[in-house]
């Protein structure tokens, strides 16, 4: 049966049966609860916003780093639009893209100093979470003398970003599914997604071949500060206000979600499609439990569990799939850059 065997070799393999396993799992236990659409939005809704974040996420580890700045950039976004919006009651089509601008400029910021230092993209994007969690509270607090900004969002922003569909379902879904099938484009249809690919299975070979590294690692670096601060800005929009402590929890829950979905944390290794079951199977942990009538911090003992095994599993399926004769992840043969490219790569 080769198409089985290929099938097992796919990086969200595992990714996939682990959702399953965990939807039957709350199924089972939460029924008839666990199906109805109020929890079934309560899953996707969690599953859409910590998406957003995770996708962006996912290129970043696949190319051989981490970002645990996210939170911090998260709350940059939102702040900077809040405060735009709604203290100096700037019109929203100019505090909601200065704060995905500022998001990615911290992103951009975390790349620079990356490639510039040759530092560990733990330590830097480490340093990035604590200092600007101090510079969005001082300068919040200094502008506005709090650390909570009300908004008074217009109609077209609210139905764009925060609404609700069915009354249940956040937006962030359609937003989540717009940025999956770019991530994947982008991972597989390019030859960026190639150096990406590439500059996660061995940076010195892939400089060496040509692939503009210090550029391809900036670049996603301000995606994943662009995903932080569309997640911000999103939330602003749905509950109307903004915190100086909101997101620092999606610091670990990304990495838990694109861990789970089949990324190695080595990097060259890894699938969109992974991440997203990925990001549900987080999604349904954290709430399916409610429906079953469990304490909750059962959940957080589920999620240790999950991630030990999906950490197991990834590995063994990775050796399946090197193994075997069918290669399963993007090629990573490198194709010449011009002598222009070459040139900005430094």
């Amino acid at each position: 049966m080769p198409d089985l065997k290929k099938l097992i070799r796919r990086p969200e393999f595992a990714a996939f049966i682990g959702t399953l396993f965990v939807f039957l799992f709350f199924g089972y236990f939460g029924w008839p609860t666990f199906v109805t659409p109020l929890v079934t939005a309560g899953w996707l809704n969690v599953a859409a916003e910590l998406g957003l974040i995770a996708l962006p996420v996912s290129l970043v580890m696949v190319a051989g780093h981490l970002d645990l700045s996210v939170g911090s950039i998260l709350a940059a976004g939102a702040m900077t639009y809040a405060i735009f919006t709604g203290y100096f009651k700037l019109p929203d089509f100019i505090g909601l893209p200065a704060g995905l601008a500022v998001g990615t400029f911290f992103g951009y910021l975390n790349g620079l100093i990356v490639t510039k230092t040759k530092l560990s993209s733990f330590i830097v994007t480490l340093a990035m979470m604590f200092g600007l969690r101090g510079l969005v509270f001082g300068l919040t607090r200094l502008t506005t003398s709090t650390v909570l900004v009300s908004v008074e969002v217009s109609e077209t922003v609210r139905s764009t970003f925060g609404g609700r569909l069915y009354l249940t379902f956040e937006n962030a879904i359609v937003l989540w599914v717009i940025m999956a099938i770019v991530v994947s484009w982008i991972l597989y249809q390019t030859r960026f997604g190639n150096w990406i690919f590439a500059l996660g299975g061995d940076e010195t070979f892939a400089r060496a071949a040509g692939v503009p590294t210090d550029r391809v690692t900036i670049w996603l670096f301000m995606g994943s500060g662009f995903g932080s601060a569309l997640l911000g800005v999103t939330q602003v929009a749905l509950f109307g206000s903004a915190q100086v402590s909101a997101g620092q929890s999606y610091v670990f829950y990304s990495i838990i979600a694109v861990v789970v979905g089949g990324v190695l944390l080595t990097g060259g290794y890894g699938s969109p499609v992974g991440v997203i079951f990925g990001t549900i199977t987080f999604a349904i942990v954290s709430q399916g439990i409610y429906s079953t009538g469990w304490d909750s911090d059962w959940s957080s003992l589920i999620l240790g569990l999950l991630l030990l095994i999906a950490v197991l599993s990834n590995n063994t399926f990775r050796r399946l799939a090197l193994s075997g004769d069918t290669v399963i992840t993007k090629s990573t043969e490198v194709k010449p850059i011009t002598s222009e490219e070459e040139t900005d790569n430094g």
